[in-house]
């Protein structure tokens, strides 16, 4: 049929199908080939091109006929159709033409998605990134984000919320482009971020010199810190700062212990879900392991450290630290505690791959260290070291003195 005005409004209307579902049929044009008009059993008279693209049939919506008149259609139906035979594929184009108004928050939903074995604590730390550092840009399209804007950005964040968080926004920021690289392309196939625009950062060395925390109660520090946890009244939570003193475990691997994790016959505890993904098992010292038989003995949860919360484990102790340190006057925060652990460990000169097996730290690179096994009972012997030492300094055990040996033929002094 010649597709004007006047024969479409005669078109008549399909049934629908003998279960219910929506009837359609399509008219082509006798004058433009590739050029047609849908109707369907609800009225709707929807303008489209139909063409061969790269070996496929290609149906591309033009528009509805009532917002689009006939002549419109096939004008615009031309235009598709000449894009068509210049070897385009307009249905990638307008995919492509997408994919550049893509906005920040729609990659970082789309990398929340695709990262499912980032941990819970991870989503929601880039998350608050994402609406604290980059409020006014999340609306906004990925490809809007130039390095001229991410260098002064990244100066404001500076100013207004500290270097070393500016730093970590970036870092999330650099993260986002790099999946965006490999998620969004343009109709060929080719991506759609041609550079990153953080780069502009180490380009110039902008990027703030934070130094790392080196944080750690020392030694003369530990009777007093030791009597202040002690005098707390949440029996929960002093044992919980105990745990992460002696055995340098991480705050969450501590919090979320459950009692399925702990062998009290081996004497032994196991981290599965660890920050470099391997199973982390450690031996108990003597001490760790009175605690935790006096913490099971009136236990009746699943979790060693419960807590009526939410979660059911222990989420937020700094208001119980906080009284610890007004006491004390000592400062210190939860990865102090596993900082010390490490401190310590390295005083006792203890074997550097048994110190990173105590720590977990991984050690693919390291090949000598890829012949060494150490299993949980070599470990045994510096863990108690360090619970011996931890309780020296605290006052709980007394120094181990051994003897002069008497030589032969000489008076005892």
């Amino acid at each position: 049929m010649n597709i004007i005005k006047s024969k479409i409004d005669d078109l008549l209307i399909p049934q629908k199908g003998s279960k219910g579902q929506t009837g359609q049929k399509r008219y082509y044009d006798d004058k433009l080939k590739g050029f047609g008009i849908r109707v369907t059993s609800g009225g709707a008279k929807t303008f489209f091109v139909e063409k061969i693209v790269k070996g496929k049939l290609r149906r591309i919506k033009v528009g509805r006929y009532g917002e689009l008149t006939a002549e419109v259609a096939r004008n615009q139906a031309k235009i598709l159709l000449g894009q068509i035979a210049q070897g385009l594929d307009p249905l990638a184009e307008k995919r492509a033409e997408k994919m550049r108004q893509v906005t920040l928050k729609q990659v970082m939903d789309d990398y929340m998605q695709a990262r499912k074995s980032l941990k819970p604590k991870t989503l929601y730390d880039y998350q608050r990134v994402l609406h604290i550092a980059f409020t006014t840009w999340k609306d906004k399209p990925l490809l809007s984000i130039t390095k001229d804007k991410v260098a002064s950005h990244h100066e404001k964040l500076g100013t207004e919320h500290g270097q070393a968080y500016a730093n970590l926004a970036m870092r999330v920021l650099r993260a986002l482009f790099n999946f965006a690289a490999g998620q969004y392309e343009d109709s060929q196939g080719r991506t759609l971020i041609t550079d990153n625009p953080i780069k502009r950062l180490s380009q110039t060395r902008a990027w703030y010199r934070v130094e790392r925390r080196q944080t750690f109660i020392k030694a003369h520090e530990l009777g007093s810190w030791y009597s202040g946890v002690q005098n707390l009244k949440n029996e929960t939570l002093r044992d919980y700062l105990l745990l992460i003193l002696f055995t340098g475990l991480r705050r969450q691997e501590a919090a979320k212990l459950e009692w399925k994790q702990i062998d009290l016959k081996a004497k032994t505890l196991t981290i599965t879900d660890t920050k470099n993904k391997q199973s982390h098992t450690l031996p108990l010292s003597d001490y760790l392991y009175d605690l935790l038989l006096k913490r099971k003995m009136s236990s009746s949860s699943n979790y060693v450290f419960a807590s009526t919360g939410e979660n059911g484990y222990i989420v937020e102790p700094r208001k119980q630290m906080a009284k610890v340190i007004k006491e004390t006057e000592i400062q210190f925060t939860v990865h102090d505690l596993r900082r010390t652990f490490i401190t310590i460990a390295e005083s006792l000169d203890i074997p550097a791959y048994a110190l990173k097996r105590l720590l977990n730290h991984k050690m693919a690179n390291d090949v000598t260290a890829g012949y060494i096994i150490l299993d949980v009972e070599r470990l045994r012997k510096p863990m108690q070291m360090i619970a011996d030492h931890l309780l020296l300094q605290m006052g709980l055990k007394k120094p181990t003195i051994i003897p002069l040996p008497v030589l032969a033929g000489k008076e005892k002094f």
